[in-house]
């Protein structure tokens, strides 16, 4: 699962800026052509705390003003709701992601031990 904005964060940087507020969301976008529309989710985004998240889902937001509205009749329904969905912040997968990556940790470690 690649996350976009944790590149360079130690494992005790990344808890301190979730301390402070910091957060992990996917924004939706859709995409119409005539008859057919889809409606998919970007990355995961690691947002820290002061950012502007709506800043962070712009560019999702901007393709379904563009290219959503025009397949009928899920076009126009489905801009509506991914618009209103990225600049409502996303949708915040915080808890799922921190738990993933705690699962994560004793397996790395494990291995690490292992092979000493």
């Amino acid at each position: 699962m690649k996350i976009h904005g944790v590149e360079r964060l130690t494992a005790e940087q990344l808890d301190l800026e979730l301390q402070r507020g910091a957060r992990f969301v996917f924004f939706q976008y859709c995409v119409s052509i005539l008859v057919m529309t889809f409606k998919r989710s970007s990355g995961i985004y690691f947002v820290r705390h002061g950012e502007s998240v709506v800043t962070r889902g712009l560019p999702w937001t901007l393709v379904s003003l563009l290219l959503g509205w025009w397949g009928i009749p899920w076009g126009p329904i489905w801009t509506v709701s991914t618009v209103y969905r990225n600049l409502s912040g996303g949708r915040d997968v915080t808890s799922e992601v921190v738990a993933s990556l705690n699962a994560s940790v004793p397996a790395v470690r494990m291995r690490r031990a292992a092979s000493i």
